[in-house]
């Protein structure tokens, strides 16, 4: 005797061994022995076997047109022996039976189940439904494989060419595109990225990058919105007694931070940190503010940005050269021949801007030996031009002294930190020429090398660290919340982290510190400030007035967002400029360079901003000297390799120097972001038919 039942919504039969009330024990054609309920038993019969049974029956089930069979079919519920009584013959045959079973199964738009071997006619308007969403599915299905088939030929359809980012970084797996693409690299044995590349998917690369950055944290675009006012500064503030300048680059508009030095040749002098000041009008919760909140931070990148705030609102709030500006002042008093810290007071004044001083033009001229020795002069060089004649006698004096006591507050924090900062690898500075506003991608590209630690870049750093510790510390001592940096150690592994208490930051050498000189490009700068200008009118009241409590969870709302949107922003310049730099290599037909190993079989480019996987590197030591031959540039997939073709790090005896320290220093791994071919979503292994990415140094 043998029996047909269903097991979990799939039909099998095999010979029955044992009978109970409520069960059976069926032997399988595989051999394989099964308990089945005796409630999930639809037929028994005693021939044919159960395999010949189903192989008479499914051709036999393809042939009951539904149509038919629906028009046949009781009102009321109906077993599938029902159905084959009143379509075939009555009464029907065993097979019959069976072809009725698994044709009433697999048609659950015309019959919905009803029990075991049971069910009940659709409504007729269901039934449309369901047939018109049947024929939809089977035309997506050819035009996902005409798709399939033009992206295999090298032609890419233009919905999958508008779907590019998403489909390839954000992927709706159950999307048509999606699907086409991963069609076909399954068919050309492709990756993703290459299929597209090869179809004419991308036809800029640098677009494809900028694209891919604005549909991950712009995906609106990135303008503003139309006539947004900043609001006016109501105060009435005092105006300081000095004569202020900011140190910036040339393209730098949002300037935030100026030095001023008074009582020189006194004993006493007094250093002032002069910050933009919107927060004094910036106000919690309006539209400025929430537009910074959106954005959080300014976006950099060679040759262009993506302000925090509007032009126009910048420019209200800038520390421009000819204006007295509202500003949040650090005024610090030093012994002017010890450099001993006496103390320190903030203001809320308006300070006379005498001069914004460009250090990209001024970097020839005041160095080192420069603000030294009185007597020295530079030749004035093309960059500086008319700008060197603003260093006058007193302005070097007071550039001299800021030089001077920089040098002392980095020895400071050097010994806090237990170790030298080292500034072995330069700054690059990248230029554009072509380019007057978003860049296309083929501009010629000039990258020049800026020497970490220059004269006019020491003095701005360390007074926005004075600043930024100081009033880190003040902020604690009144009790009142604001957004620090802190590093438990120099370890590897320990990394610089955001939150609401004032913590030691090994890195930086100082007890606390809390960004607050770049409010203009910068949201927490502009939430700590607001929380400073509450202590320098509330004193030690402060707390009760501060627009951000103590515990305020907004606050580590605003950590969270920022450090994210951060980490993209400048992921995103990496990206760029390692696009610059390999299009640099293009322009100026540089097929060979070297490069200091490092880590990994990787090295770096001893004069461009490049790190590169390289060959031949297994064994060398850190810090060896190669030159490298390079390889093919991908400027999609922003990936280049080379080979060793030289060691240069030896002597005329073959002995091999030391060359480790010059890979020395801290956040090296920063420089591998973008050293490799990017990421992409798309799985070309997953089953068909699934349902389912750093500002400017000056005030940083």
């Amino acid at each position: 005797m043998f029996a047909l039942f269903d097991e979990a919504g799939k039909f099998l039969a095999g010979r029955i061994l044992s009978e109970a009330d409520a069960s059976l024990q069926v032997e399988l054609d595989t051999g394989k022995r099964v308990k089945v309920k005796a409630a999930n038993v639809l037929l028994k019969f005693e021939k044919p076997a159960p395999a010949a049974l189903l192989a008479e029956a499914q051709p036999l089930a393809q042939g009951i047109e539904l149509d038919l069979a629906w028009e046949f079919a009781p009102e009321e519920d109906f077993g599938f022996a029902e159905l084959a009584a009143l379509y075939f013959q009555d009464p029907p045959t065993l097979t019959q039976q069976a072809a009725a079973l698994l044709r009433l199964h697999e048609a659950p738009h015309y019959f919905r189940r009803a029990g075991k071997g049971r069910y009940k006619k659709a409504p007729a308007e269901i039934i449309q439904q369901a047939l018109a969403a049947i024929e939809k599915k089977r035309l997506l299905q050819i035009q996902i494989g005409e798709w399939a088939q033009q992206l295999a030929q090298g032609s890419c359809p233009a919905p999958i060419r508008e779907q590019l980012y998403k489909i390839l970084f954000k992927p709706d797996k159950n999307a048509a595109e999606y699907k086409a693409v991963v069609e076909a690299a399954r068919a050309t044995q492709k990756a993703p990225l290459d299929l597209l590349q090869a179809a004419g998917a991308i036809d800029s690369p640098y677009q494809f990058h900028w694209r891919r950055f604005l549909f991950d944290n712009f995906p609106k675009g990135y303008g503003f919105p139309a006539n947004l006012v900043a609001p006016e500064i109501k105060d009435e503030l005092p105006t300081a007694s000095v004569q202020a300048y900011s140190i910036d680059d040339s393209q730098t508009t949002e300037i935030d931070d100026a030095l001023s030095v008074q009582g020189l040749g006194s004993g006493m002098v007094t250093v002032g940190v002069h910050i933009a000041a919107p927060g004094l009008a910036v106000q919690r919760g309006d539209a400025i503010d929430k537009l910074g909140r959106d954005r959080l931070s300014t976006v950099y990148m060679p040759g262009y940005k993506i302000t925090m705030l509007p032009d126009e609102v910048v420019q209200r709030y800038t520390l421009q050269e000819g204006q007295a500006c509202p500003a949040v002042s650090l005024y610090a008093r030093f012994k002017e021949d010890t450099l001993e810290l006496v103390d320190s007071d903030t203001k809320l004044e308006r300070v006379p801007i005498a001069h914004n001083l460009r250090h990209d033009q001024l970097d020839g001229v005041v160095t080192e030996q420069w603000l030294s020795d009185p007597g020295f002069t530079h030749a004035i060089t093309p960059e500086a031009g008319s700008h060197a004649a603003l260093l006058t006698p007193a302005l070097r004096a007071e550039l001299g002294f800021l030089h001077r006591l920089a040098k002392h507050l980095k020895a400071q924090r050097e010994i806090v930190r237990g170790k030298p900062e080292t500034f072995n690898r330069p700054d690059y500075n990248f230029r554009l020429h072509g380019s007057t506003g978003e860049p296309q991608g083929q501009e010629q590209v000039q990258i020049s090398v800026r020497q970490r630690g220059a004269a006019l870049d020491l003095i701005v750093a360390e007074a926005m660290i004075l600043a930024n510790s100081s009033w880190g510390q003040w902020l604690a001592e009144l009790g009142v919340p604001a957004i620090y940096r802190s590093q438990a150690s120099l370890a590897p592994g320990v990394k610089v982290r955001m939150g609401v208490k004032a913590l030691p930051h090994a890195g930086i050498g100082v007890p606390s510190y809390a960004w607050s000189t770049s409010p203009l490009r910068r949201y927490t700068d502009l939430v700590n400030q607001w929380q400073i200008i509450a202590c320098a009118r509330h004193g030690k009241t402060a707390a009760l007035a501060a627009p951000f409590r103590p515990k305020d969870a907004e606050l580590f709302a605003i950590i969270s967002a920022f450090d994210a949107a951060y980490t993209a922003y400048n992921g995103y310049q990496a990206t760029i400029e390692r696009y610059w730099t390999l299009k640099y290599l293009a322009q100026q037909g540089i097929g060979e360079l070297d490069a200091t190993v490092f880590k990994d079989n990787l090295a770096r480019a001893d004069t461009l901003p490049l790190v590169l996987p390289v060959l031949g590197t297994q064994g060398l030591p850190r810090g060896a000297r190669v030159r490298v031959k390079l390889g093919a540039i991908d400027e999609v997939a922003l990936d280049v390799g080379g080979t060793v073709i030289a060691r240069l790090d030896t002597d005329a005896n073959g002995e091999v120097g030391d060359n480790a320290d010059a890979v020395e220093g801290e956040g090296e791994d920063d420089d591998t972001l973008a050293a490799g071919p990017i990421a992409i979503a798309v799985d070309v292994n997953e089953a068909p038919e699934a349902e389912d990415a750093p500002p400017p140094a000056s005030g940083s």
